[in-house]
């Protein structure tokens, strides 16, 4: 997988920004729904788009009844779709084709743009904004980095390495992990770890992959402050020093870099034997084929992709540009900081994004749990990964069949339930 591609296509749907829409392109969108977020995203982030903007900000259920009767109808006064990627995917044949449209050498990550393809050949929607998890790093931790290592493009063998050599040399374990009630580790599972070693967060659950990378996890746990259990923000055990190495939520890490920005490094997650799993949370934009103005959509979907907008829609939002857009000196330090580390991660060459579950509706929770309950029975309760693993494939396959849920990258299309093999 190339890195980066370049939209230099010249296509039919080539249009420049300068050209004026007839009138307010309306922007239906579950993003930026705050109060404080809607005004910045009309003040500061769409008023310069010529012709207009009606940017309207929705809960999902406004949202989805009206994207719906416009669809089903064929025609309406939508013009852009903004909303997360499993609210898109549901929509997937009533979206138009941006595969043409030139976006002047702007630079977006392929597997961005691929998750937009929505399975077809075409270009679904763009990738909007993101947020992710990184890892975070004191300092003083890089000196105990493994010979050879570089911190931008690591494997889990190399952090195991790295956690080893930094308990061996402090004398106390220094990697943090959020293990606690309230600490994402179930994200971890399913977004970086299985997708890493088995290339799958749910049909492969109990491969043969898989129990290589919880056999690593393992490892790794010989080397993890025991504190971890206790952890929700990785932040907090940085600041104190009690953690050197952490992984965890942008959100979660950003106070360490705000309050000490000259102590800490942030980087991608490692790769595994499968690629650099990643579970990004990716917004996008669509423009339904029955727009009332395809032109002014086609323009505003470009404006929305410019590096101004992209950094404009950072400091409205606080979701990071999907595209190469330089980042100010000015903005606050974690976002100096994370904001690299997330473009190193989503477009390195092995980078393997694991989207968010879809299609489980209310059992969502008992989803995150089968991950939290193998994660407690393997690592904190020591019992044989094997075992464990055949026994909560079975809890894992109930759910899914009961949910009736397709599978979602990284796994393959299927039709019906996931299948847990």
């Amino acid at each position: 997988m190339k890195n980066t591609t370049k939209w230099l296509t010249g296509a039919a749907l080539s249009l420049t920004l300068a050209v004026p829409a007839n009138a307010q392109v309306l922007f239906w969108s579950t993003q930026a729904a705050p109060i404080e977020e809607t005004q910045k995203m009309r003040e500061n982030v769409l008023a310069g788009f010529e012709g207009g903007v009606d940017f309207q900000p929705q809960e999902v259920g406004p949202f989805i009844t009206r994207l719906e009767a416009e669809l089903e109808a064929g025609s309406g006064q939508i013009g852009l779709v903004g909303a997360l990627h499993g609210d898109l995917s549901t929509y997937a044949d009533s979206w138009a084709d941006l595969s043409g449209l030139d976006l002047a050498g702007i630079t977006v990550s392929d597997a961005f743009l691929e998750l937009g393809k929505l399975g077809t050949s075409e270009q679904k929607y763009l990738p909007w904004m993101q947020a992710n998890y990184v890892m975070a790093a004191n300092k003083q931790a890089l000196e105990y980095l493994p010979e050879g290592a570089d911190i931008n493009a690591l494997t889990y063998d190399q952090l195991v390495d790295w956690a080893q050599a930094m308990a061996e040399g402090t004398g106390s374990p220094k990697f943090g992990f959020p293990a606690g009630p309230q600490g994402l580790k179930h994200r971890f599972f399913q977004g970086f770890l299985l997708p890493s070693y088995a290339g799958s967060t749910v049909t492969k659950f109990a491969s043969a992959e898989a129990e290589a990378g919880w056999t690593m996890f393992q490892e790794l746990w010989q080397y993890t402050n025991p504190a971890s259990t206790n952890y929700a923000f990785m932040q907090e055990p940085l600041l104190t020093g009690d953690v050197w190495v952490a992984f965890d939520h942008i959100a979660r890490l950003a106070d360490a870099f705000n309050q000490q920005p000259d102590n800490f490094v942030a980087f991608p997650a490692p790769a595994g034997p499968m690629g650099r799993g990643f579970m990004p949370v990716l917004a996008g934009i669509a423009i339904p084929k029955g727009a009332p103005d395809m032109d002014a959509s086609m323009r505003l979907a470009q404006f929305m992709m410019q590096p101004e907008t992209q950094v404009a829609t950072l400091l409205a939002t606080n979701f990071y540009p999907t595209t190469d857009a330089a980042l100010p000196t000015d903005l606050p330090a974690s976002a100096q900081a994370l904001g690299p580390a997330i473009t190193a991660m989503t477009s390195a060459p092995d980078a393997l994004p694991a989207l968010l579950p879809v299609g489980l509706g209310d059992l969502g929770g008992q989803f995150n749990q089968v991950y939290t309950d193998t994660f407690e029975r393997i690592i904190l309760g020591g019992q044989p990964i094997r075992a464990v693993l055949d026994e909560q494939a079975g809890t894992l396959r109930s759910l899914m069949e009961q949910a009736n849920a397709p599978c979602w990258l990284p796994d393959a299309a299927s039709e019906g339930p996931c299948p847990v093999d």
